[in-house]
């Protein structure tokens, strides 16, 4: 009897180590696609700050090109 109970739950343990195991990889391959869509996100964000540093400056250089005093303001004062 105590035979026949130890074969049910060894036959018993099969299904359910595969079910876990299948729900862990699962798991495992939804936080890398996770992982994979932060490191996108952090690369946009890194260019998106570049390119409005870059635009700072370019409206930096253009204010002060606009606020220099020209030659020709000098003369007249």
């Amino acid at each position: 009897m105590l035979y026949v109970l130890g074969i049910v739950a060894c036959v018993m343990c099969v299904p359910i180590t595969a079910i876990i195991t299948d729900y862990k990889r699962k798991t495992i391959k939804i936080r890398a696609d996770m992982i994979r869509d932060e490191i996108e996100l952090e690369k946009m964000k890194q260019q998106n700050f570049m390119i409005e540093t870059e635009k700072m400056k370019i409206e930096l250089e253009k204010m002060k090109l606009d606020y220099t005093p020209n030659v020709n303001n000098l003369l007249k004062l």
